[in-house]
């Protein structure tokens, strides 16, 4: 998938623009690619939330703020600088109408009710998937644009007309006194046009239920909560409208004996303590499924760390990777032979170490006593 554009290159302005340089360079671009001038343009329709989306971000001093420290991982999210994926909000698109609402002559609710709807599909992957990125299935039931009337809703041979309420503006201006209002024109729905003769396969609603495959690469790095977007692969619009998005939001499982901080993997790894005390060699597990060898430095301390670079999970839009973080702790035997606590009581003695609720102290005051 695509990298995401420049905020500032998407509106064409410099990085020193003003709020008013914003808004005149957004509405220069939603004027060219709006939907509604360009319907069988599915390009302009991308370029149009594109834009929109950078002047959300840049119209707002905090995440403008965000934004020119961090770039898109500052204002998407885990997953926004993977190609457009994760962390972006498509509910700014719902209300247009005071920028321009004047200038293109429709109302915010005729926009929605001309775009289709994005979808939402939830995935469970693996960890090793989440440290090295897959190509995965995903199977979406949706509203599909009806082959037989090609998503006009008209019987096939006959064409939608132009609504005569409204006159195909799809609007309606009452007078209520001194005021003018404008709505909706309910006779189409704010469409322009209305089906006289509907589609029989889809009933003159220009969509049917369906279900479309998608292989999708799910990038290197993601974590639970990532999103990735699919434009256009949601709800078609009806009328012919422009289709929605696809959302795919990750949950990323668990992996023993791993743990994940970060870009790092975690491996709680306990040890004999002769290991710990003298040190030597050991092996243990990786997310590649091998084993590597590890030298465990003598007099290493429970909770000390030995880090194998580069064997972690790879970072989320950029190059490298997190390390192995092997975190030593003391193997105790749970079943110890006679052999092993005669030494062990042999070991404590010398040591006074505490044994049974008694130190070896006070076993000999008894004796003297």
């Amino acid at each position: 998938m695509a990298s995401r554009r420049d905020y500032y290159e998407v509106l064409g302005v410099g990085r020193d623009a003003d709020a008013a340089q914003l808004k005149s360079a957004y509405r220069r671009l939603a004027l060219q690619y709006h939907p509604d001038r360009n319907r069988d343009d599915p390009e302009a329709a991308e370029r149009f939330k594109e834009a929109s989306e950078a002047y959300a971000v840049l119209s707002d001093a905090e995440k403008r703020e965000r934004y020119d420290r961090f770039g898109h991982a500052g204002v998407g999210g885990a997953g926004a600088g993977a190609g457009g994926f994760g962390g972006f909000d498509p509910s700014i698109f719902a209300d247009f109408s005071d920028l321009f609402g004047d200038l293109f002559g429709f109302s915010a609710s005729r926009e929605r009710h001309a775009a289709g709807s994005d979808l939402v599909y939830r995935m469970e992957i693996a960890l090793k998937d989440a440290a090295f990125g897959v190509e995965a299935p995903v199977v979406v039931s949706r509203l599909e644009r009806c082959e037989a009337c090609s998503g006009s809703g008209a019987e096939p041979g006959s064409h939608p007309v132009t609504c005569g309420a409204c006159r195909g503006r799809g609007r309606q201006r009452i007078s209520q006194g001194f005021l003018m209002i404008t709505r909706t024109c309910p006779s189409c729905g704010g469409d322009g046009k209305v089906v006289e003769k509907p589609c029989p396969e889809c009933r003159g609603e220009g969509r049917r239920r369906g279900t479309r495959k998608l292989e999708i690469r799910i990038p290197a790095g993601v974590e639970t909560g990532s999103r990735l977007r699919l434009g256009g692969e949601g709800d078609a619009g009806p009328a012919g409208g422009p289709s929605g998005d696809l959302y795919v939001v990750l949950t990323v499982l668990p992996q023993e004996p791993f743990e994940r901080e970060g870009d790092d993997l975690v491996l709680r790894l306990d040890l004999p303590f002769p290991t710990l005390v003298f040190g030597g060699e050991v092996s243990v597990p990786t997310i590649e499924g091998e084993s590597a060898a590890v030298t465990i430095p003598a007099g290493t301390r429970a909770g000390s760390e030995i880090r194998l670079r580069g064997r972690g999970v790879r970072r989320l839009g950029r190059s490298g990777r997190g390390d192995l973080v092997v975190r030593a702790g003391v193997a105790i035997p749970q079943k110890p032979s006679k052999r092993e606590k005669e030494l062990l009581h042999a070991y404590g003695e010398e040591i006074g170490a505490p044994m049974g609720g008694k130190t070896v102290l006070d076993k000999a005051k008894k004796i003297f006593s």
